[in-house]
């Protein structure tokens, strides 16, 4: 009964696919593992549109199903909230990363980038059109890369 209960937990956690905070990590391994980069700025403790979209899109299963197998997940976040400020280090790489792909300080703002961190789409909001097309819509620049 107890390895059943670890192989149930190893593959629960194995369907999860983690996002990332280092541009670089993530180009390594989108060349490695032949996949782009899909990186979403967010504010975790004041957009309602960025705190739906994690919960509705990024955590389905489909949707990580499918970055498991074609994206390297990337987030940018900028919380608001005191108690949930990021360390110095991290605050500055998600600067960067703004100044490199999100100057007007949208969010949600989701970038499509190849592994070499080159803009390829991003997508402004909420995906109103739902799962099913936000993951048309990656396989369709996916497919053209």
């Amino acid at each position: 009964m107890k390895w059943s209960f670890i192989v149930l937990l190893a593959l629960v956690f194995s369907s999860f696919t983690e996002w990332g905070n280092d541009l670089d990590k993530a180009k390594t391994q989108a060349r490695q593992e032949h996949k782009l980069i899909l990186l979403n700025f967010s504010g975790s403790d004041w957009c309602g549109p960025c705190i739906r979209m994690q919960k509705e899109i990024f955590s389905t299963e489909q949707f990580q199903q499918y970055a498991n197998e074609h994206l390297v997940l990337l987030n940018a976040d900028f919380p608001r909230n005191k108690k949930n400020q990021l360390k110095k280090e991290l605050q500055e790489s998600n600067d960067h990363l703004a100044e490199l792909y999100n100057s007007k300080g949208i969010f949600p703002y989701t970038v499509l980038l190849n592994a070499e961190g080159k803009f390829i789409k991003s997508w402004e909001g909420y995906p109103s059109k739902g799962i099913d097309n936000f993951i048309s819509q990656l396989t369709e620049v996916g497919d053209g890369q």
